[in-house]
Formats: structure tokens, sequence, C-alpha cells
């Protein structure tokens, strides 16, 4: 029997912890129109998606986070969990 659209999507989701190198998490949130116009002009100024962009701009602040803590490793330690 073939599955309905809500049990694939469901199975697709279920997939998606352990998807690439070390799965993947669902993010769902509202933001404002600002920040949203300001994703939009840097995906499209770097050419890329806004998946894409948004995970570049995490991941660069949080290694200026690590890297501004480098030199106290209780506060590292505290700031990596």
């Amino acid at each position: 029997m073939a599955l309905t659209s809500t049990q694939r999507q469901a199975k697709y989701r279920a997939n998606r912890s352990t998807a690439g190198d070390n799965g993947e998490r669902r993010l769902s949130t509202w933001v404002s129109t600002s920040a949203l116009m300001a994703l939009k002009r840097l995906t499209a100024h770097a050419n890329t998606t806004q998946r894409d962009m948004i995970e570049r701009l995490l991941l660069e602040e949080d290694q200026s986070v690590i890297d501004s803590l480098c030199s106290n490793d209780e506060e590292l330690n505290k700031y990596i969990g």
C-alpha cells in the first residue's frame, strides 16, 4: 500500500536526525522583517541559500566566541556545556 503524504513527510523528518555528518535539526522561528530582508540581501550577495547563510553566520559567531574564550578554560567549558 502506498504511503500518504503525511506518512512520507513523517518518514523524511525522522531520517533527518541522522543525515549528513552529525544529523540535522528542524528550526522554525519568526524573525523581524528587517532581519529577513537582511538575510535575503546576504544570500543574494553570496549567491547561496538562506539555510547556508544562517548556518554560516551561526558557526562563524560560535567560533568567534570560542576563540575569545580559549585562554579561559573555565569560561570555555561553561560555554561548551
